[in-house]
């Protein structure tokens, strides 16, 4: 029998066909969805029923690209170049990081994004274990990595104990349900030729992803040329890390050429669109790494660059800035924009063909918008409400991996008085300013 359904809403499958089921049910059962289709052909079952009230059934939304525990920083620093933002204020107030402030930080985000409908995210930080056990706690999908550098760092000290870090997360989440690791470089501009041939080389060596920061913006580009004599796509390929496992965030300042060899590589990447508008970074070539057959999804970033981690907020954003950097209306619709956090976004995420949609086998990861408001009325185009319309705060119902996170917008994971109260606590003490 089926331990949970969910049922009276659209359902808004995401698969290749575009399936829409009015009047639908999903029901679910060990973490994967058992059915998939009209309500009045639904298996009987005694488990649990969220009622979507009328509501868009949908998968849970996928955030390609953050930083969970940056949430302690948000609004820190705003209005800066990304080098001056880096060095001269995140970098800084990140060496007095401890793991208790990842740990609630995480925790903030996972609170954020159960609240918008974000179910899977993945995730490069300092004290990675602590984001870890974050997002299991929260009951959320996620792909976590101790962000590794030359430098010493706040989370591990010397470099070879990061390494040692990044080998035994991977094997520590090797058989868990929701959670994996991975290997994760900072950039280029920021890591070694010997740190990235071991970096890579645990990657090959555990089939793990490993995630950089990559071509954010020309200046980037500059240092990596003055750095490595070669574009910053040259040097993955010449060190033999242009691969599927290969997961680029940003991918701004990409040639032509370089777009055909991420596809060709099967590589992927997560488009950060308002990260990259804040920060004055540039326009990322969506339209030509969709075209080539690029694994695209989309990316938040974290909250000190962005601020937020509301993915409807950011496909809106996604939608028109592609619109308005081509001068065509017609870019990137609303469909397409939405596989990017669903569908399409699984495959860069690393789950093609189980996460994303909504059929029989699928993971049972989805989230239920509430329609039944002014802003929602007149209901032509479901799909282009979602992207157009839809806020985080539209999410009426949160379930991952066959679990209950939300109904009617009361987290059930996490205790949300607790969690705001202790990340204050963990913001004063990293940044030395009290905030309300």
């Amino acid at each position: 029998m089926p331990e949970l359904c969910v049922t009276n809403g659209t359902i808004i499958t995401m698969d290749p066909q575009g399936t829409v089921i009015e009047g639908g049910m999903l029901c679910m059962e060990g973490g994967r969805i058992t059915y998939c289709g009209p309500a009045s052909s639904a298996p009987p079952g005694t488990g649990r029923v969220l009622d979507a009230r009328g509501g868009l059934i949908l998968p849970g939304l996928i955030n390609g690209h953050t930083h969970a525990a940056m949430t302690l920083m948000r609004g820190l620093a705003d209005d800066l170049p990304l080098d001056v933002w880096l060095n001269q204020h995140i970098f800084p107030a990140e060496r007095h990081l401890t793991p208790e402030a990842v740990y609630w930080g995480s925790l903030l985000a996972c609170l954020e994004m159960v609240k918008s409908g974000t179910t899977s995210f993945c995730d490069m930080y300092l004290f990675a274990p602590q984001v870890a056990r974050a997002a299991d706690q929260a009951g959320l999908r996620a792909v976590v990595g101790e962000v590794i550098y030359d430098f010493p760092s706040a989370g591990y000290g010397e470099l070879e104990s990061g390494l040692r870090l990044t080998q035994e997360l991977i094997a520590r989440y090797a058989d868990h349900s929701r959670v994996q690791g991975a290997v994760m470089p900072h950039a280029l501009y920021t890591c070694s030729r010997p740190l990235m041939e071991r970096a890579g080389q645990i990657s090959a060596d555990t089939g793990a992803a490993m995630n950089i920061h990559l071509a954010e913006n020309a200046g980037e580009t500059a240092v990596v040329l003055e750095k490595w004599h070669q574009r910053p796509l040259d040097v993955l390929a010449s060190l033999g890390l242009l691969n599927g496992r290969l997961w680029i965030d940003h991918g701004v300042d990409l040639s032509q050429g370089e777009i055909e060899r991420l596809a060709a590589a099967g590589a992927r990447v997560a488009h950060c669109p308002e990260s990259n508008m804040k920060l004055a970074n540039g326009i990322a070539p969506l339209h030509d790494m969709l075209a080539a057959g690029v694994k695209v999804g989309l990316g938040t970033d974290g909250c000190a660059s962005n601020n937020d981690l509301d993915l409807f907020g950011e496909m809106d954003t996604c939608a028109k800035l592609a619109k308005a950097s081509r001068l065509d209306p017609t870019a990137a619709p609303a469909p397409e924009v939405l596989a990017l956090c669903t569908r399409r976004g699984a495959a860069a995420f690393g789950r093609p063909d189980d996460l994303g949609l909504l059929a029989v086998g699928a993971l049972a990861d989805l989230i239920v918008v509430d329609v039944d408001q002014p802003q929602f009325t007149p209901l032509y185009n479901p799909l282009s409400h979602l992207v157009y319309v839809a806020r985080g705060g539209d999410v009426l119902h949160t379930v991952c991996h066959g679990r209950v996170l939300m109904e009617d917008r009361r987290v059930e994971s996490l205790d949300e008085a607790e969690v705001l109260a202790r990340a204050r606590e963990q913001a004063a003490a990293l940044t030395g300013r009290r905030a309300a």
